[in-house]
């Protein structure tokens, strides 16, 4: 997955500056990202400040760690079922 060029506290300077009155366009235009982009940014990180969007990647990755081992876990009892499920 491409890496965001863009860090929260930009994300939200985006934002903030539609907020103010200015048209989404020109928004967009100046910082070189599609109306695309922006609206997807506005959902994920509309009304938060920058604390809440750096917790909120902090508990992504904590996330992203624990279903992974999760999967491992799961892999692991599984593969323990299939060899005590056999008859030696």
């Amino acid at each position: 997955m491409k890496k965001c060029r863009f860090t929260e506290e930009q994300i939200i300077g985006v934002l903030r500056e539609q907020e103010a009155g200015t048209p989404t366009a020109d928004v967009c235009r100046r910082h070189g990202i599609s109306t695309a982009t922006f609206y997807n940014w506005k959902a994920k990180f509309g009304g938060m400040e920058v604390s809440d969007a750096k917790r909120l990647r902090v508990l992504e990755d904590e996330n992203a760690k624990l279903k992974k081992l999760l999967a491992e876990q799961m892999l692991d009892n599984a593969i323990l079922k299939d060899v005590a499920s056999k008859k030696w």
